[in-house]
């Protein structure tokens, strides 16, 4: 197979063909998520809770992000490969190049995601009209944890509509994909029908046009309480290659996320 593009998302999208997404931090396990028929791999800044410990991913530098980055591309031939920007590595429109640069040129990212509100369409804007594909991550932002005091549901009420306003814009600043975290369902159904491009959710329900999980959350390895809108499939498949293509089934079947998994 030849490299998963944002063409071919789009097509998935248009056809009503799920897309599987998963977070990797290492060559191997980037490897066993691109055998097991992932489209989407995420080098997340959630390495920074699940990998180095921390409480939140405020600590993740750019230089951790591009090592881990840059580690995963060695493990991946197939799979569209997407590196976060980190805490207060976007903060103005050069800075969010340089950034964007440094994960695509030294790392091997094919696209970044940047946790993003309506007011940035022009960091956005800036990056695509240079060539660089932005995933725009919408609903709770977990690098604003300390603003938002606490991991809470986004885009109740009036906030839904500022939601998916702030995805039309978001789409015409030239934005490739979205990631939707923590929203009602209804919202998030109503985001993805409202946009062209395509929308990955976590913890939005099954009405997305994809799905991204943390992948030490799927397999029932992260320290503590798992996330309600997440599941332990390492428990039931037995191992975690079949944990993994368990996973991609449940999603191009739309079997997950199920009820159970439904948060707001």
């Amino acid at each position: 197979m030849s490299r998963v593009t944002v063409s071919r998302l789009r097509r998935m999208k248009q056809a009503g063909e799920k897309i599987v997404s998963l977070t990797a931090y290492d060559a191997s396990f980037a490897w066993l998520i691109e055998d097991a028929g992932v489209e989407v791999i995420l080098v997340g800044d959630s390495l920074g809770m699940v990998f180095q410990g921390w409480d939140s991913t405020i600590p993740v530098t750019l230089d951790d992000m591009v090592y881990h980055t840059r580690a995963v591309s060695r493990g991946t031939r197939e799979s569209l490969l997407i590196a976060d920007m980190p805490f207060a590595s976007y903060g103005s429109t050069e800075q969010a190049l340089a950034s964007a640069a440094r994960l695509m040129q030294e790392g091997g990212a094919q696209m970044v995601k940047l946790e993003v509100t309506g007011e940035m369409t022009e960091i956005v804007r800036f990056l695509a009209q240079r060539g660089v594909p932005v995933c725009a991550h919408l609903g709770l932002l977990p690098q604003t944890v300390h603003k938002l005091g606490g991991y809470k549901v986004q885009g109740r009420g009036e906030a839904g509509e500022a939601l998916i306003r702030d995805a039309l814009a978001m789409e015409a600043a030239g934005a490739d994909l979205i990631v939707a975290e923590l929203i009602p369902v209804e919202v998030a159904k109503r985001l993805s029908e409202s946009v062209s491009i395509p929308v990955i959710g976590i913890g939005a329900g099954v009405d997305c046009d994809g799905q991204v999980l943390v992948l030490y959350d799927m397999l029932g390895i992260t320290p503590g309480k798992r996330p309600r809108f997440s599941k332990d499939f390492l428990q039931e498949a037995g191992s975690v290659s079949a944990a993994l293509r368990v996973y991609v089934e449940s999603v191009k079947e739309r079997r997950f996320p199920g009820p159970e998994h439904r948060i707001a």
